[in-house]
C-alpha cells in the first residue's frame, strides 16, 4: 500500500484545543504515552499496561499486556501494522491491528539483540518491504527487514550513541534520530547505499535547539522536532541529500512530551502530549509535499559467492556460453584486488585466476583466425596498463594466453568488438577520456595486437560495448553521458549522443550492456548515481523503455544491488528462468547480512513484462 502525501504552507503559531474538543476521548488520552490516529476514527494507543486498540469512542477492542516502549505504525491491507518493544526482554513485536475484526494479531516477534535497547523504528522502502531499526544504547544498531512471519537481518550499523528517538520518512528514505547532546542527525535509510550521517537541526550554539529534542516525527520530505524547554515545534524541510533547512519555528502553549503526526489530504494532523496536563492535544498545519516519483523494482533470482576481498572489489561480469548446453555456462567476474573469476549459472564460484588488479572485463565465442577457432576473454590490468587475453575451452575452463602492454597512463575501461567482416578488436580507454582501439591476431608464435585507432572524449569514460551486428560503440562518459561511434577502425570518430546525464541518468554513468531481441535490440545502463538501471531501444532515437532497480529477493535470501559498476547480458536461452536470456550485475553492497560484493542474476523475462518489451 502507498501513502500519497499532499502539500501546502505553514502557518508561524499552532492553535491548539484541548483533547475531548478534538475528538479524543478521555479514555484515550488520560493513559497514553504514545498514541496513533487510525483512519476509521479509532485509536492504537501504548500506555504502561501493554498496547490497546481503542474504537473512536474509546472503548477498548483489543490488548497486548506488556510493558511497552516506542510504537511505530505503517498501513496495512487489514487495517495498521503495529510495531513496538517489549522494555523488559527488549524484544520487538509486529502486530497488524485488524480494523474490521478489532483484534491485534501478531505478526512476527523478534530475538532480543545483544545490546541495550535505546528506539526503534519501522521503514517501507520502495519495494513495500517492511523494515525494524534497532538503535542500540552504545551506538551498535542493526536493521532488519520482516517477510512473512519471520525476520532477517539486513545489517549492522554504527549511529550516534544514547539516541532517544527514531524515525524514518519512507518517501525520501531518510532515518531520522535525535542525540540528546548534540541534536537532531539524518541517516541512509535505504540498505543498498552508502552509510552518511549528516546534522539536521543542531542544539545552540550551532543551531536553534536550546531545550533539545524531546521527541520527532518524520514528515514527508522532512521532520517535526520538539523542544519541550522552549515550547516551540521545529519543522525542517530536506533540502537534498546533504541538506536540511529550518521551514518554521511554532510556538506552543504548553510544554509537549510527545509528537504524533498524521497527513491527511493537504495537512499535517498533530497530536501533542501535554507535559503537565498529561493529556493529548490535536490541531493541524499545511505542508507542501515534495515530488514523488515510482520506480520498478525487480527481484534478482540468483547471486554469486562472495569475492575474496573487502571493499570496492568486484567490478565487470561476462557471459561466456556453453556451445553444447546453455545450462552450463559460465559468468566471468573481475575482482580489482585479486584477479579474474569465473562462477556457474547457480553462481558458485568455479575458478579464480590471480592476474591481478582486474577492472573491466569481455567475452566473444568462436573467434577464427586461419584453421583455428577461439572463445576468448580480455580484461584490462591496471598495475601494468596492459590488456590479459584469456581462452576459454568447450567446458568453461579459463586460462590466461597472453598480455599486451598499451600507452595509456591510467588504464580503466574495455570492451570487445566482433566485426562482420571477421578477426577481434579492442577498445580500451584511460581515464583522461583517450580511447585505443587495438586489432588482435593470432598465428603459430601465438596471439598480438596492433594500435589501429585513437581518439577521445572530453572527461573520464569507463563502461562501454559492441553491438557487433551493426558496427556501432556505445561508450559511457561518466559526468556527460551516452555516446556512440563507428566502430570500424578505417572511420572517423565522429561522436554523437545517445543520452545525456539528467533527470534519468544519473552520474556517474558506468556498465552498458547489448541485448539482441528477437525484433528489438536494447542498450542496458548502470545508471550508478542512483543504483538503477535504464533499458533504452538500441537504434536513434534511442527511446527509453524504462527504469528499474534491483531489490531484495526475500525468499531466496538475496538482496537488492546499488552503485553498481559493470553489468552484461544476453539473450541465450538458459532454461528455466532464464529461457529468455538474462542480465549480471554488480553490486556494490552486499546485505542480507553484511558481506563483500558479488553480483546479482536478474531474468530478462522480468524485465520485458515490467516495460513490454518486444
Amino acid at each position: 500500500m502507498k501513502t500519497k502525501y499532499l502539500i501546502s504552507s505553514l502557518a508561524s503559531i499552532l492553535t491548539f484545543s484541548c483533547a475531548s474538543a478534538a475528538g479524543l476521548p478521555p479514555a484515550v488520552t488520560g493513559k497514553a504515552q504514545e498514541i496513533i490516529a487510525l483512519p476509521d476514527g479509532g485509536w492504537l494507543t501504548l500506555d504502561k499496561q501493554g498496547v490497546r486498540l481503542l474504537d473512536a469512542q474509546g472503548k477498548e477492542r483489543s490488548k497486548v499486556s506488556l510493558r511497552a516502549k516506542h510504537l511505530d505504525a505503517r498501513p496495512h491491507a487489514d487495517g495498521i501494522l503495529a510495531v513496538f518493544t517489549d522494555a523488559d526482554t527488549q524484544k520487538t513485536h509486529a502486530y497488524v491491528a485488524d480494523q474490521k475484526t478489532g483484534q491485534l494479531r501478531l505478526q512476527v516477534s523478534m530475538a532480543s539483540p545483544d545490546f541495550s535497547l535505546e528506539s526503534m523504528c519501522l521503514y517501507r522502502d520502495a519495494q513495500q518491504l517492511d523494515h525494524v531499526f534497532l538503535i542500540g544504547k552504545e551506538g551498535l544498531s542493526e536493521q532488519w527487514v520482516m517477510h512473512k512471519g519471520s525476520a532477517q537481518l539486513v545489517r549492522k550499523l554504527a549511529l550516534p550513541p544514547h539516541s532517544k528517538h527514531c524515525r524514518v520518512d519512507d518517501q525520501s528514505q531518510t532515518l531520522y534520530l535525535s542525540v540528546p547532546d548534540s541534536g537532531v542527525w539524518a541517516f541512509t535509510a535505504e540498505a543498498e547505499t552508502a552509510a552518511k550521517l549528516k546534522p539536521v537541526a543542531m542544539l545552540a550554539p550551532f543551531g536553534k535547539l536550546h531545550g533539545g529534542a524531546t521527541a520527532i516525527s518524520a514528515l514527508p520530505g522532512g521532520v517535526a522536532i520538539l523542544d519541550a524547554n522552549e515550547k516551540k515545534l521545529h519543522l525542517y524541510r530536506q533540502k537534498d541529500e546533504q541538506h536540511f533547512q529550518p521551514e518554521q519555528i511554532l510556538n506552543l502553549p504548553h510544554s509537549a512530551a510527545n509528537i504524533h503526526v498524521n497527513v491527511s489530504g493537504n495537512k499535517l494532523d498533530f497530536l501533542l502530549q501535554d507535559e503537565q496536563a498529561k493529556t493529548w492535544r490535536a490541531s493541524s498545519a499545511a505542508w507542501k509535499q515534495p515530488a514523488t516519483s515510482e520506480i520498478v523494482v525487480i527481484e534478482p533470482t540468483m547471486q554469486t559467492d562472495t569475492v575474496a576481498r573487502h571493499g570496492d572489489a568486484a567490478d565487470d561480469p561476462a557471459i561466456w556460453v556453453h556451445p553444447q548446453d546453455a545450462r552450463l555456462s559460465r559468468v566471468l567476474g573481475t575482482n580489482k584486488k585479486q584477479g579474474l573469476l569465473v562462477y556457474d549459472m547457480q553462481g558458485k564460484q568455479t575458478q579464480l585466476l590471480e592476474s591481478g588488479r582486474l577492472n573491466n572485463v569481455d567475452v566473444r565465442q568462436n573467434i577464427k583466425w586461419g584453421q583455428h577457432s577461439f572463445d576468448i576473454a580480455m580484461a584490462t590490468q591496471r598495475d601494468e596498463n596492459s590488456l590479459v587475453l584469456y581462452v576459454i575451452n568447450d567446458q568453461g575452463q579459463v586460462a590466461e594466453a597472453a598480455r599486451f602492454p598499451t600507452k595509456l597512463d591510467k588504464i580503466y575501461g574495455f570492451c570487445l568488438y566482433q566485426p562482420r567482416t571477421g578477426g577481434l578488436e579492442a577498445f580500451v580507454n584511460d581515464k583522461d577520456g583517450t580511447y585505443q582501439q587495438f586489432r588482435i591476431t593470432h598465428n603459430e608464435q601465438g596471439f598480438s595486437s596492433s594500435l589501429v585507432r585513437s581518439f577521445k572524449l572530453a572527461s573520464q569514460p569507463e563502461g562501454c560495448v559492441a553491438d557487433d551486428k551493426t558496427d556501432r560503440l556505445f561508450m559511457g562518459e561518466e559526468k556527460r553521458g551516452i555516446w556512440v561511434v563507428s566502430a570500424k577502425a578505417d572511420q572517423p570518430a565522429d561522436l554523437q549522443m545517445v543520452m545525456p546525464v539528467g533527470k534519468q541518468l544519473v552520474a556517474d554513468v558506468e556498465g552498458l550492456a547489448m541485448y539482441f531481441g528477437q525484433q528489438k535490440n536494447y542498450l542496458l545502463v548502470s545508471s550508478q548515481g542512483d543504483s538503477s538501471y535504464l533499458v533504452l531501444e538500441a537504434q536513434a532515437p534511442y527511446r527509453l523503455r524504462g527504469k528499474f532497480r534491483v531489490g531484495m529477493n526475500l525468499a531466496k535470501g538475496i538482496d537488492g544491488t546499488s552503485e553498481t559498476d559493470g553489468i552484461e547480458v544476453s539473450s541465450v536461452n538458459f532454461g528455466g528462468e532464464f529461457s529468455l536470456g538474462m542480465l549480471v550485475v554488480q553490486d556494490g553492497y552486499k546485505r542480507l547480512p553484511d558481506g563483500t560484493q558479488n553480483f546479482k542474476y536478474i531474468p530478462w523475462s522480468a524485465i520485458a513484462r515490467s516495460f513490454k518489451l518486444e
